[in-house]
């Protein structure tokens, strides 16, 4: 996340932090998300609360079941979590991807 909002900062781009872990995406933003990144770009796997789910227990989760989870731990959610003024969405810090979205 750091390097992310280090290179929001260089660009002299504004930025609302939100800390996620504790004040999530509402359930209508991650199904955005879901709909334009897909399921698996959602989830934090190398996170703790991932973990303890277990990756099995989480694909056999339905999608409603997955934006409820989500919804209900931050943490699950992989971070950065990137949402534009224009509700483009991103997550996970990829220079490249963010440089193209917001050119």
């Amino acid at each position: 996340c750091r390097k992310a909002l280090n290179w929001l900062r260089e660009r002299g781009l504004d930025v609302a932090l939100i800390d996620i872990t504790q004040q999530p995406p509402s359930r209508a933003e991650l199904a955005q998300a879901m709909d334009q990144l897909g399921r698996k770009r959602l989830f934090n796997t190398s996170g703790q609360s991932y973990r303890a789910l277990g990756a099995a227990a989480v694909a056999a989760m339905s999608d409603d079941q997955a934006l409820d989870a989500l919804a209900a731990d931050g943490r699950l959610i992989k971070r950065p979590l990137l949402i534009t003024d224009s509700q483009q969405i991103l997550s996970g810090f990829k220079p490249e991807e963010w440089q193209a979205l917001l050119d």
